[in-house]
Order: C-alpha cells, then structure tokens, then sequence
C-alpha cells in the first residue's frame, strides 16, 4: 500500500499544514474525500483484508488523537487528519507515524517555546498536566485546552506530516 498512498498523502498533507499555518484549522473538505478514498483505494487493492486495514488504522488514529482532542489540548482538525491518514496507511504503519509525530511535535513546541521566551510557561503546564491527570482523567484542565483565548496554540498538522512522512521510510 506504501507506494500507492505515498502521493496522495503527501499532496493532503501540503495542503493541511499549509491551511493549519495560516487559519489554524485543517478544512473538512481536504479530509473526508481523504478518508474515504483510503477506505476505497485499500478495497480495491486488497479486498476485505484492506478494508479492515483501513478500519483498523482510522479507528486507532481517531482514538488516540481523539482522547487529546476531547481532553481540549488537539483541534477536532488534526484527529479527522490522523484516522483519515490511518485510513490509507494501516495500523503498524500509523503506530510508528504517530509515536515520530509526538517527537516531532515535541520538538516544535520546544523550539516554539523558546522562541517565544515562555518555556518556563510550557514546562509549567506541562508538569501540571502530567501531576493533576490522576485528580482530572480525561476532563479537559480548565486553563490549558484550545478553547481558552489566552491559550498559546500551536499548529500540530506540521508534526503530522513530518511524522507521517518518515514513516514510510521506517517501514
């Protein structure tokens, strides 16, 4: 499947990392036929088998990048991305793409912080999410989601796409 969703996914993800940059939003118009697409294009390669691929993949990248998106601290953009990615690539493929994509976006969120001069702020409430999980579960903290103004909030469809990429070479 690698070579036939190599193209497709690289041109989605241009255009996703493009759009996240300058609005802050991945439009539902690039990631449904996306999805949709891997569904179909794994069925008619690999029949059944493809279909529970793609299934199999969509449902590990809505799940995953679905918790942080309902804890606030991921946009509903980036979760659709990731299934819809899953959703071409498979699960052991998007395993990999997502743990080089938490790496990538940690290092991005560095980088951003120090840039920024708040990386006592990130480290802070870094820490603070980390030491409050067991008291809050999965119950977004009040300060620090996506919906507070004052929340700092960085694009993560860069790190999706720096991470996904790389994982075709790792497979």
């Amino acid at each position: 499947m690698h070579s036939i969703a190599w193209w497709p996914t690289v041109i989605v993800l241009t255009v996703a990392t493009y759009t996240d940059l300058r609005s802050r939003r991945i439009p539902n118009w690039l990631v449904g036929p996306f999805l949709v697409s891997g569904i179909v294009v794994s069925a008619c390669v690999h029949g059944w088998h493809g279909i529970g691929q793609s299934l199999a993949g969509l449902g590990i990248g809505a799940l995953l990048f679905g918790i942080l998106g309902l804890m606030g601290g991921m946009g509903m953009g980036d979760v659709k991305l990731c299934a819809a990615i899953g959703a071409w690539i498979g699960p052991s493929q998007l395993i990999v793409a997502i743990v080089l994509t938490g790496m990538v976006g940690g290092v991005m969120a560095l980088c951003w912080a120090v840039a920024g001069g708040f990386l006592g702020d990130l480290l802070s409430n870094t820490g603070d999410l980390l030491l409050s999980f067991k008291e809050r579960g999965l119950r977004p903290h009040p300060q620090i989601v996506l919906d507070n103004p004052l929340a700092r909030k960085m694009p993560y469809a860069p790190a999706i796409a720096i991470g996904t990429l790389v994982s075709f070479f790792s497979q």
